[in-house]
């Protein structure tokens, strides 16, 4: 092996480790993002979130949407004297 296939391959473990990476942090990041802005279906946007990704990413920026989107919670009702 010469220097320049050791080097190859130094490159392709970078990049197969980078590609890994970026992956669990797409899947992690609507989960994230819900969690702290204290979504009230923070689970569900999580679970959207990895499934979306690992089912081909068409859907992945919904479920990125989702996370951001505040969802009304039930009115209260005024009590009248």
């Amino acid at each position: 092996m010469s220097g320049l296939d050791i080097f190859a391959w130094i490159v392709l473990c970078i990049l197969i480790t980078s590609v890994v990476a970026v992956f669990c942090i797409a899947g992690w990041l609507p989960g994230h993002i819900a969690k702290t802005r204290g979504h009230p279906q923070a689970q569900a946007v999580t679970v959207a979130g990895w499934v979306t990704l690992i089912c081909g990413f068409a859907l992945w920026p919904v479920a990125l949407i989702w996370a951001y989107v505040d969802v009304p919670g039930p009115r209260k009702t005024e009590l009248r004297p």
